[in-house]
């Protein structure tokens, strides 16, 4: 007689923890950087001259045009760390997406700001590698 068993996986602890800690920590940074994109958006529509202005920068463009990018982007990514933040299955590929699209814009817009452009492409590189290092547990939903 031959029995079809279903395997159980048993989890320590220790490891459900470290999958709910590096989510939570990509959903923190991938909020808070969101945020830092939108103020820097919101400084560059408002006050142009506290910018430096790079002359013959290959990927110039208006500051007001960058604004205005930084801000759509930032929100995106802002709505997207809430959703990592509650865990939807969406998020995980769509904070990898837009992290990556805003690590793009942060070095083309390196010129105009550069230590703040250097400190976002940290964040979002710190939550690419938390995103895609944790894999959910075969009780959880995937992708």
């Amino acid at each position: 007689m031959a029995t079809t068993a279903t395997p159980r996986h048993h989890h320590s602890a220790g490891a459900l923890g470290a999958v709910g800690g590096l989510t939570a920590f990509a959903a923190v940074l991938l909020i808070l950087s969101g945020v830092l994109d939108v103020l820097r958006g919101i400084m560059a529509i408002a006050k142009d001259e506290v910018f430096v202005v790079t002359p013959d920068y290959v990927f110039q463009f208006d500051l007001t045009s960058w604004g205005w990018i930084h801000v759509a982007l930032g929100a995106v990514a802002l709505v997207v760390g809430i959703g990592v933040a509650m865990l939807a299955k969406w998020a995980r590929i769509a904070g990898v997406v837009i992290a990556s699209v805003l690590i793009i814009m942060n070095f083309l817009s390196m010129p105009y700001y550069p230590f703040w452009s250097l400190t976002l492409i940290a964040l979002y590189g710190f939550v690419i590698w938390a995103l895609c290092v944790v894999r959910p547990y075969p009780e959880q939903e995937t992708f």
